[in-house]
């Protein structure tokens, strides 16, 4: 069955629909949670308090719009509330990345660690709405068009704060991370 079927199904109460519907999009939205909160019990709650929001309001969702990019908004606002709420920062993006990280020699492998560890502690400097914006287009791989969905702004919006962002953790790095752009165009 198609998303969308799916979609309309679930808005008419039908929780067999919305399982796969959760399935399909969980990872998505527990990563975004635990990029922006740190803590991956936060990241949990995030996210299954993520899909009971959107089990509760499916009814007045468009079900022809994709559901991924309204599930990672929800997600990022309960995110955004609980970390204003609790005052808390991020704490283990070194998980994510060393996941990502290719198979080389031991090494190696480590250099690659310790900087991306670094390179995460450098983006935590920067201010909520810059971390977000990053995380979204680069760390969830989000498009454009996607990243403006979640965050409910125009997509031009998205590439000026995108830039701003990008401009304010290049500093960052020049500043207090020198090591992360040695034999890199900065």
């Amino acid at each position: 069955m198609d998303e969308i079927t799916l979609i309309q199904r679930a808005a008419h109460g039908d929780a067999t629909a919305w399982e796969p519907l959760m399935q399909t999009h969980q990872q998505a939205v527990f990563r975004l949670c635990y990029l922006l909160l740190g803590d991956p019990d936060d990241a949990e709650d995030v996210a299954q308090e993520t899909f009971l929001r959107a089990w509760n309001h499916l009814k007045r969702f468009d079900s022809i719009r994709p559901l991924r990019p309204w599930l990672l908004s929800i997600a990022s606002n309960l995110a955004s509330n609980r970390r204003r709420s609790a005052g808390r920062y991020f704490s283990a993006l070194k998980r994510a990345f060393q996941n990502e990280i290719p198979q080389t020699n031991l090494e190696e492998k480590e250099l690659q660690s310790n900087d991306a560890n670094e390179l995460w502690k450098a983006v935590q400097t920067l201010n909520f709405q810059d971390q977000q914006i990053i995380y979204l287009r680069y760390f969830m791989d989000l498009s454009v068009n996607e990243t403006a969905d979640v965050l409910q702004i125009a997509e031009g919006t998205v590439k000026s704060r995108l830039n701003r962002a990008i401009e304010k953790l290049r500093n960052v790095i020049q500043k207090d991370f020198p090591f992360l752009s040695e034999g890199h165009e900065a």
